[in-house]
């Protein structure tokens, strides 16, 4: 018995350079141990951080932040299993850190916004949003970028540190939209008969509602015609349907009684002596 010891005690003592098998076994308990806690704790955390009334995509990025601690962690713990000082391993990873930082600070930014887009939810997946210059449906909210369709099929990659930049318009945040549409007819068309056969073009259009009710007034006198505004509410889902619908309409129903659609246009009177 005495001799197994001392044969143990003998092995645990051979050098490899600055390590020992003493050394490697005492790493490689720790990092089993570790390994095991890890896979625990994420197995409780993933249900409680999935509860969270956050974005999915926050979720596993939670979670995989949180992973990446633990084995930083683990990490730290091993190396210091060789005899490596804690504080100097944590002084290289900072140096380390701080220069990848500068190097992808870019990424950072993107990353940071996309944080915030989605914690504090402007749009959602599926909304129809405007940014900057650039209009679409929401196809993907990713923590660096965020993904449009556009009317034309284009698939579009915007940056999230320029969404956070922008002004940022949802037209699908409310079920309801307002169709606004100005139209210009001549001065000898009466007011009465224009607004008439505005509203007899919404109420030709199935998708506007009843209630509130569409509305016709006048809203400017200009040099060469009447303009005329129309507020029809649709379900925000039909709204380009409605709003294309009803340019046809009334056109259709300004040609039935008559009223012209003017131009500009300047009228010269002639006098004669």
């Amino acid at each position: 018995m005495e001799t197994i010891q001392y044969a143990l005690k003998q092995a645990l003592g051979i050098k490899f350079g600055t390590f020992t098998i003493e050394n490697l076994a005492t790493a490689l308990i720790t990092f089993i141990v570790c390994f095991v806690a890890i896979k625990i704790i994420m197995k409780i955390l993933k249900p409680v951080i999935n509860k969270l009334p956050i974005d999915e995509t926050l979720h596993r990025f939670s979670l995989s932040i949180i992973k990446a601690l633990l084995y930083f962690i683990t990490a730290v713990m091993v190396l210091q299993s060789f005899g490596i000082s804690a504080s100097s391993l944590i002084a290289l990873f900072s140096v380390v850190g701080l220069a990848v930082s500068l190097a992808v600070q870019g990424s950072l930014s993107n990353l940071a916004n996309g944080i915030v887009l989605l914690i504090t939810k402007p749009f959602l997946v599926g909304d129809f949003i405007e940014t900057g210059s650039i209009s679409g449906t929401v196809k993907e909210i990713g923590l660096v970028h965020t993904k449009l369709m556009t009317f034309d099929n284009k698939t579009i990659f915007i940056p999230n540190s320029d969404i956070s930049a922008s002004k940022i318009i949802n037209y699908s945040s409310a079920p309801l939209r307002r169709v606004d549409l100005y139209f210009d007819t001549s001065y000898n068309a009466k007011a009465e008969d224009v607004k008439k056969a505005i509203l007899k073009a919404v109420n030709n259009c199935n998708v506007f509602l009843n209630d509130p009710p569409a509305c016709v007034n006048v809203s400017s006198y200009k040099d060469s015609s009447i303009e005329y505004f129309v507020r029809a509410w649709v379900k925000t889902d039909d709204y380009w349907t409605g709003y294309y619908d009803l340019i046809e309409k009334v056109k259709t129903e300004f040609d039935t009684n008559n009223i012209e659609m003017t131009y500009n246009h300047i009228n010269v009177h002639m006098i004669k002596e």
